[in-house]
């Protein structure tokens, strides 16, 4: 009987032993647009969310910590998975599918989601539910000034970009003799063009620029002849748009028909950086300057781009990073080395993670200064770029020290492209 009691009990404790040894599950919630106008977006920043999985879980060639195993080493070498939703551009639907990924799926943190509006309503109900929440893309300010504690965005706000594109006017009309006294602010209604243009006029008025004029419009909308019309009017030195895909399609073609030729066209990305949108608009896009926080000619100061790239180009049918996967990579790189720090799924140990990470720039391949997180979760070491179109790439123009290309101004009219 002791001999049956004592083997009993090692199988016990042996099967114990096995279990805190195993591999713990980490699940990761991503949302993005899978569907309508925005959806190529979505479906390459789950591209870059697979090539750092990859990296993560099978381990690449590449100069980061996380690449030198296969698993995560601080929890054992566990896999982690991922649970792809689509949130349609949607804010409810964002919010229900956050709740669903953790109430029902038991995810560890969520991911996404590219609309700051969705992000807005979906970190709200991760909030709520206690769970951490990393944003790669989102620009409205807000979204870290609502005193949330597990809300964390690797990325610039438009605070950052806008205060760059005014910069820039300030730099380029020194260096050329150009000046730019005037702007007209042209924005779609949701939470990112509203927030936007809001700023917009602020930084006009602190540096001396003065309004024309200031349009909102449905986004998405059918028709923006009265818009443009207007905008044509004003003749504006800057035009400054703030459009999702469809969107910044329809300006450029209704400018077209209408023969408004801004001369400068500085773009607060999105549409503008859709992975779509030099395909699609071919020479009409010459001349369109948009910020961003990464451009491919980045890589001869960047040494681990092309490597990075070519890994993204297995998840995504042949197409190269762009501004939106670009963060997307970031921004899940920088979760899965706050999880493998915490050495836990614990949300309270993933949150303090979050909050103690300090990322060197020679581990990311966006021109960021490094990641760290200031008290309301947003990456206080961001940097951004203006890049432009030119002869169907985009080229950076500044700021000038990282500048591969010349400033084309002012913009081709529609005249001349049409000769191009």
């Amino acid at each position: 009987m002791k001999a049956r009691m004592f083997v009993s009990a090692l199988v016990a404790l042996l099967a114990s032993a096995a279990s805190s040894n195993a591999q713990q599950e980490v699940k990761i919630g991503v949302l993005y647009p899978l569907s309508g106008p925005i959806a190529q977006i979505g479906l390459d920043a789950v591209a870059a969310v697979r090539t750092a999985l990859q990296i993560a879980n099978e381990g690449a060639d590449l100069p980061l910590p996380l690449a030198k195993n296969k698993g995560l080493p601080g929890l054992r070498g566990a896999k982690v998975t991922v649970i792809v939703v689509d949130h349609q551009g949607k804010p409810e639907i964002g919010q229900s599918e956050t709740e669903r990924l953790i109430t029902q799926e038991k995810v560890h943190a969520v991911f996404g989601a590219y609309h700051s509006s969705v992000t807005a309503a979906a970190s709200q109900a991760a909030e709520r539910a206690g769970i951490p929440f990393v944003n790669a893309e989102s620009s409205q300010p807000a979204l870290t000034q609502r005193g949330l504690k597990y809300f964390f965005r690797t990325s610039p706000t438009d605070e950052t970009f806008s205060r760059l594109m005014f910069d820039f006017l300030k730099d380029f009309s020194a260096k050329s003799g150009q000046k730019f006294q005037t702007a007209a602010i042209f924005h779609e209604d949701t939470a990112f063009g509203t927030d936007s243009a809001r700023v917009q006029e602020r930084l006009a008025n602190e540096r001396g620029v003065k309004i024309l004029e200031k349009i909102a419009y449905k986004a998405q909308t059918t028709s923006l002849t009265s818009e443009v019309q207007r905008l044509k009017a004003s003749n504006a030195d800057v035009l400054l748009p703030s459009s999702y895909t469809s969107d910044s399609f329809l300006l450029l073609r209704t400018a077209k028909e209408l023969d408004y030729n801004p001369k400068m066209i500085l773009a607060q990305n999105a549409g503008f950086t859709d992975p779509t949108f030099l395909t699609t608009m071919g020479k009409e896009a010459e001349g369109a300057i948009t910020r961003s926080p990464y451009n491919a000619d980045l890589q001869g100061r960047i040494p681990m781009l092309v490597k990075v790239n070519e890994l993204f180009k297995k998840h995504s049918n042949g197409r190269d990073l762009s501004d939106n996967s670009a963060r997307s990579f970031t921004g899940f790189m920088v979760l899965l080395e706050a999880l493998n720090r915490a050495g836990s799924t614990d949300p309270e140990k993933l949150r303090a993670a979050l909050v103690a990470t300090d990322i060197p720039a020679d581990q990311l391949i966006v021109p960021y200064r490094g990641v760290k997180f200031d008290a309301n979760g947003q990456n206080e070491l961001v940097q951004a770029i203006l890049m432009q179109a030119q002869k169907g790439k985009y080229c950076t123009i500044y700021p000038f020290e990282l500048a591969s290309c010349e400033v084309l101004y002012p913009a081709p009219a529609w005249a001349d492209k049409a000769k191009m």
